[in-house]
């Protein structure tokens, strides 16, 4: 991963210094998303300080007992906790945020992680259509959709239903149901969970004893953090962030950049040795300009007349499936930002439904591909702080699965309700 980034970001600089890049168009797509890149380095810092502070053990714990020892119960609770933060959040902060909760929560009920991660990352992916603020492609498309949020949401409430329903079969099949999440051995390891086995040593607390009666598994106790005041405070930094994101309004990356700084002080007070270079994602912050800088390439040099081929200038439901298709698929060849921002040039104006349907593509499509949403970026970097491993193989042959089915089913609800 470290070389993918670099590559990128080194492939980006030469098209810029070869001409291949004009500077003027370098500079614009470097200017988008430099309050994207200060929400990735500080956002992250959070998570990472938050978790250390153990407010994601108390979370993970609080979840397991309210599934009263019943994984079918522990699977809707957190289909509708990803759910519900995705939808009123943001994809990004669900899977920096939830990630950890998820990932604490299988040593809590006996499981492997990998099923819990999943929940994660799909969700975070399907359920972001219904509003502005659940998905940053919803908040570049806002100007062309022309919805006021609730507007949106009223257009958008059956496919995003449909997308989650979709997604929660999927997840049962491949991962929950019995015989398919593992169980959680010593160490936090699956024992027979073969290569998807996971390991969450980092997650610091004590797993209770499997138990291999079907659909039951121990609720836990309570779990009580090493240090009060650091709980406390990280607790709080992230209430504020999510309070200043949803009810004040407040860009998501100066929210980010208070929040982290409240919890880094905290620890400079209370433990300074936490405070390292190592929190800052450095891989992200390389990969995410160098993607932008190689699509933008592309995007000059045939892609728009590519892509407005491809999308068509039929606005009736087959060419909504079309640019649905499109976007899906590009998005997990390159990435779901760029490709929503070049897809909409293509698509026509009048074609109103025909660009709702690129932004399912491009929001409910890219679950396939580690890069192809900035959401599955984090979680990914999230999953490797935690010793967590999904074999790619499984991860893309699942997620080929889903993006197709749960694409085609909301484009097709979109057309039926429009």
């Amino acid at each position: 991963m470290d070389q993918v980034a670099i590559g990128l970001l080194v492939t980006g600089l030469v098209c810029v210094a070869t001409g291949l890049l004009p500077t003027g168009s370098a500079s614009d797509a470097m200017t988008r998303i430099a309050p994207l890149l200060a929400f990735l380095g500080t956002v992250i810092v959070l998570a990472d300080l938050t978790s250390r502070a153990e407010v994601f053990d108390v979370v993970a714990a609080r979840v397991a007992r309210a599934g009263r020892g019943r994984y079918p119960l522990l699977f809707l609770l957190c289909v509708a906790f990803a759910s519900v933060t995705t939808i009123a959040l943001n994809l990004d902060t669900t899977a920096v945020l939830l990630t950890p909760v998820m990932l604490a929560l299988a040593t809590r009920v006996g499981i492997a992680a990998v099923p819990l991660a999943m929940t994660t990352v799909w969700l975070a992916n399907t359920a972001s259509l219904l509003l502005p603020v659940s998905n940053l492609t919803n908040l570049l498309a806002a100007d062309r959709v022309a919805l006021s949020p609730l507007g949106l949401a009223g257009r958008m409430w059956a496919p995003q239903l449909a997308a989650i329903a979709v997604t929660m079969a999927c997840l049962w099949g491949f991962y929950w149901r019995r015989g398919r999440r593992g169980s959680a051995g010593p160490g936090g390891t699956a024992p027979g969970a073969g290569p998807g086995a996971a390991r969450v040593e980092d997650v610091r607390v004590e797993a209770p004893p499997p138990v291999r009666n079907g659909d039951r598994y121990v609720p836990p106790g309570p779990h009580r953090p090493a240090d009060p005041v650091l709980f406390r405070v990280c607790g709080l930094a992230c209430g504020g962030f999510l309070l200043a994101t949803l009810v004040a309004d407040v860009e998501l990356w100066v929210a980010s950049a208070v929040a982290a700084a409240v919890a880094v002080a905290a620890f400079a007070a209370r433990d300074r040795a936490a405070l390292r270079l190592s929190l800052v994602p450095w891989r992200l912050l390389v990969m995410v300009p160098g993607m932008f800088l190689v699509v933008e390439t592309v995007n000059a040099n045939g892609l728009h007349d590519l892509l407005a081929s491809a999308v068509g200038h039929d606005g009736g439901v087959g060419g909504m499936f079309r640019a649905a298709a499109v976007g899906a698929g590009l998005s997990n060849a390159l990435n779901n930002l760029p490709v929503y921002l070049a897809g909409e040039a293509a698509v026509p104006l009048a074609n109103h439904d025909q660009l709702l349907a690129l932004l399912v593509g491009t929001n409910a499509g890219p679950v396939i591909t580690p890069w192809a949403s900035l959401a599955t970026l984090l979680w990914y970097e999230r999953c490797h702080a935690y010793g967590v491993r999904v074999p790619l193989a499984r991860l893309m042959g699942t997620g080929a699965v889903l993006a197709v089915a749960a694409v085609t089913a909301s484009v097709g609800v979109l057309a039926i309700t429009g």
